[in-house]
């Protein structure tokens, strides 16, 4: 009995795909009603097996009924491409570039195919035997002269795509562009360069087609064993590997195309160390001074001389000093000689390389002789440091205990040097024992051995000296000792 579900379920699950094939076979649904009729025993666990299988019938959704496969849309091919031009040319070729087509298709684009032919002819012949997949080509081997006519085709699995043509033939020729020599900044100027260093410059020009590159120096053909020049089509270098003075000048670049040209100058200035002075002399010596005079040097080392550098030697030690450098008069005055010396001068030339390797040295020397002078040394009038006394440091009240020596302080400055003295109640202290009087240096101090109750009062200090006198005084309070209650029972 438990076998009888299973038709059930296949035929529940069959139904929904037959609905719109038969109509009438709905009807045998009910097919199962017989089952209860079976013993009660076996009929129980069938109801709720086949109560299931009609809960999930309704929850299937309706299949659809299967439609035949779609025939695949027919290949197209793409639309044409866009924006052809030309990008370059010379005399036996010629570079276009062109845009994707604005429509490709799901096919894709498998590549383009470039035809030319001649104007006035329409024997269209492709260029490339392979198709092109970037949007750039270059049609080589032409014929200088010719006129072509050329298009592209994009080319995928439907086909080839409509052309797109350029509006005009094209002429196979080199594209004239006038020569201009591009000299840059730094060599506009007088180009400076030092005895031995390498030179090296790089001057750009333009022109097409390739320019003619010529060079000349101070208007003559260039020496090839001192000048090596190499040019490219952009830029063209003037080389010289270790530079001498022979080959400063002024370089003249030509450029030339067809009956075009364009030149360009740059000075070259290679320099090095000067010359010494060609002479130099001492024309006067007074008192402790020298007038030195000297000429240029013949040698200037090819550049101007900035300033000389003056030296002295004393003749009994030999050693140079330098006195004025980077000096531009050809005379100079030395001065603050010492006297009874006797000096020599040399002078070195100075140039934007440096100093001369050596100097000129005067021939004659300078002697300084002693002459007899008369010191009368200044007067000076002698300053009146006289003052009357003046306390710096007042005295101030104190208060001390009995039997505990105390000390009074207190300071004055006067000129000439004040009298001192100590009062006790506007009593002279004088020489007692129990105090004592020191004042040094202006510090006055009074000492007052172990006081007692009779001690305290008013303890005054007077300087006294020829311009006058000064007070001041202060109040000692003497304490009886703090005695314990235990003490005094």
């Amino acid at each position: 009995m438990p076998s009888k579900p299973a038709p059930i379920k296949k035929a529940a699950k069959k139904e929904p795909a037959k609905k719109e094939e038969k109509a009438p076979e709905p009807e045998p649904a009910p097919a199962p009603e017989p089952v209860p009729e079976a013993p009660p025993a076996e009929a129980a666990p069938a109801e709720p097996e086949a109560a299931p299988a009609e809960a999930e019938a309704p929850a299937a959704p309706p299949a659809e009924e299967p439609k035949a496969p779609t025939p695949p849309p027919p290949d197209e091919p793409t639309s044409a491409p866009l924006d052809l031009f030309i990008e370059d040319k010379n005399d036996t070729s010629v570079a276009i570039i062109w845009s994707q087509p604005e429509t490709v298709g799901p096919t894709g684009l498998d590549g383009y195919t470039i035809e030319v032919c001649k104007d006035g002819t329409e024997d269209w012949k492709a260029v490339n035997e392979e198709l092109q997949k970037s949007c750039r080509y270059v049609i080589k081997n032409q014929t200088t002269g010719d006129r072509l006519k050329i298009r592209v085709v994009a080319v995928n699995a439907g086909g080839r795509s409509p052309a797109v043509t350029l509006p005009e033939a094209v002429l196979v020729k080199e594209v004239a562009d006038r020569p201009k020599v591009r000299l840059p900044r730094y060599l506009r100027q007088r180009y400076v360069a030092n005895v031995g260093d390498k030179i090296n410059l790089t001057i750009p020009f333009t022109g097409k087609p390739k320019p003619v590159v010529t060079w000349t120096k101070n208007g003559q053909p260039l020496d090839t064993k001192r000048v090596n020049i190499r040019s490219t089509e952009r830029d063209s270098i003037l080389f010289i590997r270790t530079s001498e003075r022979d080959d400063s000048g002024v370089y003249e670049m030509c450029v030339k195309v067809d009956d075009f040209e364009d030149k360009a100058s740059l000075i070259l200035q290679i320099v090095e160390l000067p010359g010494p002075p060609a002479t130099v002399k001492v024309v006067d010596t007074w008192g402790f001074n020298v007038a030195l005079e000297w000429t240029a040097p013949t040698d200037t080392g090819n550049t101007v001389i900035t300033g000389y550098t003056i030296q002295k030697a004393d003749k009994k030690t030999g050693d140079w000093f330098t006195v004025v450098e980077h000096y531009h008069r050809l005379n100079a005055t030395i001065s603050d000689l010492i006297m009874g010396n006797t000096y020599k001068f040399r002078v070195f030339s100075e140039n934007k390389c440096g100093i001369s390797e050596s100097a000129t040295v005067a021939k004659e020397e300078a002697k300084i002789l002693k002459t007899d002078i008369d010191y009368k040394p200044p007067e000076y009038k002698e300053h009146d440091f006289a003052e009357p006394p003046k306390f710096t440091t007042s005295l101030t009240d104190r208060s001390t205990t009995t039997g505990y020596s105390t000390k009074l302080l207190c300071s004055v400055r006067g000129s000439p040097k004040p009298k001192v003295q100590w009062m006790k109640n506007q009593m002279i202290i004088g020489d007692d024992p129990k105090y004592r009087q020191i004042c040094v240096q202006g510090i006055c101090s009074l000492e007052i051995r172990r006081p007692g109750n009779f001690d305290g009062g008013v303890y005054s200090c007077k300087a006294q000296n020829d311009h006058g006198e000064a007070t001041v005084s202060c109040k000692l309070e003497v304490k009886q000792p703090v005695v314990a209650d235990a003490d005094k029972k």
